[in-house]
């Protein structure tokens, strides 16, 4: 029998796996992997289409329409004229899903209402939601002792993007920070600060309308200005205390961030 060169190619080809020990085919037709990953190629470089803000579902009825919950928190906001009220209007605020979704109460802020600093986290957890009060837990607590040590005690006013607990302390979607935003606003018009810190990256991203990822964006000075007050005050994101229980190493960065932060906070007159 005469074989070919090609023949001869390809029996030496399949002795040379079988003795690397493939013994079976996974398809019945061969495969172009260079045209397959050429087609993956043209779709990662295709451009993402502009994630859609939608209404959380809310378990046991019908979402909340974002217009109009939108619409309804900035008027709510607008017409609270102190902490007090504006926590009683969140309270009743039910264009968000996550009151809907397991969440025992509001969870709104502690801390010096007339702060010179505002930290801002993502949410509320589990101890948030049983207290009614943001950063209570592990988390919180190490977060008092790093404000404690940077001289910071008694000089914030703490507060969240969301202000009821995501089920399962999930990170909350784009579209419950967006609509709770204007609690957040007016919480920061009430106080007027000097600054804000803000704690881990999805309240970076939410409050700077950065996509970023947090390793990005610490450490760095940002502008934050109010979509409806016009306010405008310096905003510097630093890494989550539950990030640093489960990486102490990188307690190091944090610590540096609130040194450059008091620093900024301690010049005289207001910090530009």
């Amino acid at each position: 029998m005469i074989t070919s060169p090609d023949t001869r190619a390809a029996e030496s080809a399949l002795a040379f796996w079988a003795d690397a020990g493939v013994d079976i085919a996974y398809a019945d037709a061969p495969i172009d992997r260079l045209a397959e990953g050429a087609e993956r190629l043209k779709a990662k470089a295709a451009p993402a289409p502009p994630r859609a803000l939608k209404a959380a579902p809310v378990v046991g009825g019908a979402a909340p329409d974002f217009a109009a919950a939108l619409a309804q928190a900035r008027e709510l906001a607008a017409q609270a004229t102190d902490l007090e009220a504006l926590a009683a209007a969140i309270a009743g605020f039910d264009g968000c899903g996550l009151k809907f979704e397991g969440a025992r109460q509001s969870v709104f802020s502690r801390g010096n209402p007339q702060a010179p600093l505002v930290i801002i986290g993502e949410g509320p957890g589990g101890d948030e939601d049983a207290q009614g009060a943001p950063f209570v837990g592990r988390a919180g607590q190490l977060l008092d002792r790093m404000i404690a040590a940077a001289g910071l005690t008694d000089r914030a006013f703490i507060t969240n993007t969301v202000f009821w607990r995501p089920p399962g302390n999930r990170t909350p979607t784009l579209a419950e920070q967006a609509v709770c935003a204007p609690f957040l606003e007016r919480a920061i018009q009430l106080v007027n600060p000097k600054m804000l810190l803000l704690a881990g990256g999805a309240s970076a991203k939410s409050v700077l309308k950065r996509e970023e990822g947090i390793l990005s964006l610490r450490g760095r000075w940002f502008e934050w200005t109010g979509e409806t007050t016009g306010l405008t005050l310096p905003a510097l994101p630093t890494l989550h205390p539950a990030f640093l229980l489960r990486q102490p190493a990188a307690k190091k960065k944090a610590w540096l961030d609130l040194l450059t932060l008091t620093e900024r906070l301690d010049r005289p007159g207001r910090p530009d």
